[in-house]
């Protein structure tokens, strides 16, 4: 008698998380929807449709440095939730690498480009700046929205961070920016930052564990949208759990009609003799 209240507490917890997965994956869904129209909208109003990705890449950052004027101080809390419709509108979150490197990014993705951000990181681990990596010809070359401007050499020729991992490269690349400051090297990049995750990290050395069971997982799957972008990552997240709830909910099934002998009546049978009862009083 006891495993069968586990047994029906189980199943109904289970439900109960079913229910909450598909409604939050459906405001997800909404969120992800109206916020993707909103880019698009957006890009489509400053980046030509039929320029090469490299003309795409100047539009944006020439908006972002010479478009319309802009409020100026956002509230303390957009600096946490970088709603992308709240990057685009606030000049200080233009200023800010990380929040620029988002308004790029977001921006890129909807004109068709494939973006990514990209850390650099310091002798101690910490983000010390962000910019943006932009797939074109098969490279993956970098851009700083922040200070507006694409990694070049001295022929003009675009860069990847692994080229810029070359002191001597990276000096000529920023030479002609006034006041970057060269300590922005390239010797420690990574694209996640999992201290985004609500997990206590300190405690578990998440990164090795992944890059031993999956060595090229940064690289694998564009993070960008999922751990900056609020609205992608609950319908992701959301999606996930409704999936694993369901094999559970079948597995709980499975379990419950083979070693227990309860037999679950199905919600279209369930359905059925509501209307049967309602109908039936009715008359």
């Amino acid at each position: 008698m006891k495993n069968h209240r586990v047994f029906h507490f189980l199943w109904y917890a289970t439900d109960v998380l079913l229910a909450i997965s598909l409604t939050c994956a459906m405001c997800g869904a909404v969120w992800e929807y109206s916020t993707r129209s909103y880019l698009k909208g957006f890009s489509d109003a400053i980046v030509p449709a039929s320029g090469s990705d490299e003309t795409k890449v100047d539009a944006i950052l020439t908006w972002m440095g010479h478009g319309p004027a802009r409020r100026s101080d956002p509230p303390s809390s957009m600096l946490a939730a970088r709603d992308p419709a709240d990057t685009l509108n606030y000049q200080g979150l233009l200023s800010i690498c990380g929040t620029a490197t988002n308004a790029f990014v977001n921006l890129a993705d909807s004109s068709g480009l494939q973006a990514r951000r990209l850390l650099l990181l310091d002798d101690k681990l910490q983000s010390k700046h962000v910019v943006a990596e932009v797939l074109m010809d098969g490279r993956w070359i970098v851009v700083d929205p922040s200070y507006r401007f694409i990694f070049r050499d001295s022929q003009g020729r675009t860069l990847t961070r692994e080229q810029l991992k070359d002191p001597a490269v990276f000096r000529e690349a920023t030479q002609g920016v006034p006041g970057y400051p060269q300590d922005y090297t390239y010797e420690r990049t990574v694209h996640v930052r999992l201290s985004r995750l609500p997990l206590p990290q300190r405690y578990f050395h998440i990164r090795r564990w992944l890059t031993l069971l999956w060595p090229n997982w940064e690289e694998a799957v564009n993070w960008t949208y999922v751990l900056e972008r609020e609205s992608f990552a609950l319908l992701l997240s959301s999606f996930i759990v409704f999936c694993i709830a369901s094999i559970f909910r079948l597995l709980l099934s499975w379990y419950g009609s083979r070693r227990l002998g309860i037999r679950r009546v199905r919600f279209r049978d369930q359905l059925q003799r509501a209307s049967a009862t309602l109908f039936g009083q009715a008359q």
